[in-house]
C-alpha cells in the first residue's frame, strides 16, 4: 500500500484556545497537536500565552511547525492581527477554528447583565471577530475551513441559560456563514461536544458527578478533548470538501436518547 499523506499538509491553521486551562489535554491543545501531526502548519492563538507555549512546546518534540499569537479574539484589532500573523508566518490561511469560551451556571432571573454580557462576547462576538478577518484571507488563498466549537447545550436545555443561548447563537452563526460564504468555498461547520472530560470541567466535578457523565450516554464511555481534535481534523481536510452548515454532535449519543429512567 502506499504510504499515507499527512491529511493536513501544507495547509495552514489558527487554532482559537489552543492552550489548556490547567492539567491535561483540553479541546484546543488536542486539535492543535493532531493539525500538526497531520501536516499543518499551526497558529496557537490564546490570550494566556503561556498556555499556548506549552502547546507549542509539545508539538515542537514532535518535530512539527506551530508557533504563538496572543490574543484577545473580543477585540476587532487582536483578530486583524491574528489573521495578518497567519498569512506573515505561513504564507496563507486555510482552516481557522474557534475554540474559545466560558461557563455560565445560571438561570435569566439569577444571571447578572454583566457575566450575561462577557459571556456572550467570550463565546459569539470572537467567533465573528475571529472569522471576520480570516474569511478575506481564506478567499485569497482559494478557499477554506471554518470550525467553531459549539455544545451539545446549543441543542438542548443544559442548566445553564446564558451558555446554552450562546452555544445556539454560535450554531445559527455558523449555518449561515456556512451560506453567505459557501461559493467564495469557504466551508463553514461546528462540533458540538457532549460531556467531555477536559481541565476547564475537571475542577467542577465530584467523581461521582464525573461517572455520572460517563454512565448517562449510549456507550458509557468518557469523552477527552482528542475526541474533539479528530472531529476537526476530519472538518478541516479536504474528506470533508462537501460538508458546510452542519453542526456535528460528538456526544457518545446522548442527544439521541432519553435520560435513563429504569
Amino acid at each position: 500500500m502506499p504510504e499515507r499523506r499527512p491529511r493536513l499538509e501544507d495547509k495552514v491553521a489558527i487554532v482559537v484556545g489552543a492552550g489548556s486551562s490547567g492539567p491535561g489535554i483540553g479541546n484546543g491543545k488536542a486539535t492543535s497537536l493532531l493539525f500538526a501531526r497531520e501536516g499543518a502548519s499551526v497558529l496557537l492563538v490564546d490570550y494566556a500565552s503561556e498556555r499556548a507555549k506549552e502547546t507549542l512546546a509539545m508539538i515542537e518534540k514532535e518535530g512539527g511547525t506551530a508557533s504563538v499569537f496572543q490574543a484577545d479574539v473580543t477585540r476587532a484589532d487582536n483578530c486583524k492581527g491574528m489573521a495578518k500573523a497567519a498569512i506573515d508566518r505561513y504564507g496563507r490561511l486555510d482552516i481557522l477554528v474557534n475554540i474559545v469560551g466560558i461557563l455560565e451556571l445560571h438561570s435569566v432571573v439569577d444571571v447578572e447583565e454583566e457575566a450575561w454580557d462577557r459571556l456572550m462576547e467570550v463565546n459569539v462576538k470572537s467567533v465573528v471577530l475571529a472569522s471576520k478577518f480570516a474569511i478575506p484571507r481564506m478567499i485569497e488563498g482559494g478557499g477554506g475551513s471554518i470550525i467553531n466549537i459549539s455544545s451539545i447545550a446549543g441543542v438542548r436545555a443544559y442548566n445553564a441559560t446564558p451558555y446554552t443561548t450562546s452555544k445556539a447563537a454560535v450554531n445559527g452563526l455558523t449555518m449561515s456563514m456556512a451560506n453567505d460564504h459557501g461559493r467564495d468555498n469557504v466551508r463553514v461547520n461546528a462540533i458540538a461536544p457532549g460531556a467531555v472530560y477536559t481541565p476547564m470541567v475537571a475542577g467542577l466535578l465530584s467523581d461521582e458527578q464525573r461517572e455520572k457523565r460517563r454512565e448517562s450516554s449510549m456507550l458509557g464511555t468518557e469523552g477527552t478533548g482528542w475526541d474533539v481534535g479528530w472531529a476537526a481534523v476530519y472538518l478541516a481536510s479536504d474528506e470533508s470538501r462537501w460538508v458546510t452548515g452542519t453542526v456535528l454532535t460528538v456526544d457518545a449519543g446522548i442527544t439521541g436518547m432519553v435520560p435513563r429512567l429504569l
